[in-house]
């Protein structure tokens, strides 16, 4: 008999209309209303199957949470050991900006060298658990790679759509994963547009960022994790790049969760939320007071991962920073490519220009109060600059 991973996976909700679906149903978005669909777990359940305390004894991967995961087969769980990122006091780093409480929490050295590890992670296993043979996924670049990887591992086909001039090392690797790519003449919502057209007819499953419910459950274990590493007590502020927004929109579900749970209580970090200035939907519709972020027309920025002009999760981003009184921000490629270079030189970290982008948003943040340095401050390196040297190239 094949074995059960007591996950209290109970139903799928809208994130808009709040409609139920039955978590066997293999579905994209609701069916009624077109916005993302969120996971929902039998929290009274896992209440009694599961306490904090026994995690110690888990394995060091995302997986520890299984329980609060949407897999309920051993045997359809794909991993690559993504997941348990170190999180660690940057103490060089912060005595260059005066600040004795500050950390990062460095998903570069996640399983294809970014945060997307674990969305995908999660979504092929579920694919594989509903029986998909096929995926395809539009990417700035990481999201590629991590959806080519997966998908080799669950025996899946991939098709990677990316923009023409996304850096050849996505490329590159998704080709090595097996995946056959297509460069189009645009921008990542291009791309997603393609396959929305051709889907159906190639038979594929549609894994598109927010417009399948389990990525965002991946994403959602960086906030058990850090909630874990910090002793169940969330930090002062969170500084977080945002293209697609699902790590912001994961780390809030997962925050719900855990005090459903009782692990931790109601205190809730400042989000901030940091984009690019050449595409800065979020920030634009932050500061213009808006729960929907319009598309931001002539995107265009180095760190690809930024690139993205329209989000479907637009209002859950700008819900939960407003939520937690946090800010949004944009900073220029000059400003985000430079803040790369700190991180190397005081705490070893090779950060991708997304990345960077946290460290120029801090200088900001502390020069107009927004926030205070006896705060404790996570930064959150979501990709290594390794796939990145053309664009380091260019600007040296």
């Amino acid at each position: 008999m094949d074995k059960r991973t007591k996950s209290t996976f109970s139903h799928l909700e809208c994130t808009g209309c709040s409609k139920i679906f039955p978590k066997e149903q293999l579905l994209n978005l609701c069916t009624s209303c077109s916005l993302p669909l969120f996971a929902r777990y039998d929290i009274e359940k896992a209440r009694s199957i599961i306490r904090k305390d026994q995690l110690l004894y888990c394995e060091p991967t995302m997986w520890r949470y299984k329980e609060m995961m949407p897999v309920e087969y051993e045997k359809n769980i794909i991993t690559l050991g993504e997941g348990w990122t170190p999180l660690f006091k940057a103490k060089r780093l912060g005595k260059l900006f005066g600040l004795s409480n500050l950390y990062l929490k460095d998903e570069s050295l996640n399983p294809t060298g970014s945060f997307k590890a674990r969305g995908m992670s999660a979504a092929i296993s579920q694919a594989k658990e509903k029986g998909v043979k096929k995926i395809a996924i539009p990417t700035a670049g990481n999201a590629g790679g991590a959806a080519a990887a997966y998908a080799a591992k669950a025996g899946q086909e991939a098709y990677v759509f990316m923009p023409d001039d996304t850096p050849d090392a996505f490329q590159i690797e998704c080709e090595q994963y097996g995946a056959i790519v297509e460069k189009i003449d645009g921008l990542i919502s291009d791309c997603g547009k393609i396959i929305a057209k051709r889907k159906e007819a190639e038979g594929w499953f549609d894994i598109s960022t927010l417009k399948e419910p389990y990525r965002v459950e991946g994403k959602k274990t960086m906030g058990y994790e850090l909630a874990e590493q910090l002793n169940w007590q969330l930090p002062d502020v969170i500084i977080y790049p945002t293209g697609g927004g699902t790590g912001i929109i994961g780390m809030w579900k997962a925050f719900q969760e855990m005090e459903e749970l009782g692990w931790i209580d109601s205190k809730r970090p400042k989000i901030i939320s940091v984009q690019a200035e050449g595409c800065a939907p979020i920030v634009r519709a932050f500061n213009e007071g808006l729960d929907n972020a319009p598309p931001f027309e002539g995107a265009n920025t180095v760190a690809s991962g930024l690139r993205v002009p329209s989000a479907i999760g637009d209002f859950l981003i700008l819900q939960s920073i407003r939520d937690s009184n946090g800010y949004a921000l944009a900073v220029s490629d000059d400003a985000l490519l430079k803040g790369v270079t700190p991180l190397g030189k005081t705490e070893g970290v090779f950060a991708a220009p997304e990345a960077g982008a946290t460290v120029a948003a801090l200088e900001n943040l502390l020069e107009n109060g927004q926030i205070q340095k006896d705060e404790q401050i996570v930064l959150f390196i979501t990709g290594s600059g390794i796939k990145y040297m053309d664009v380091f190239n260019s600007f040296s």
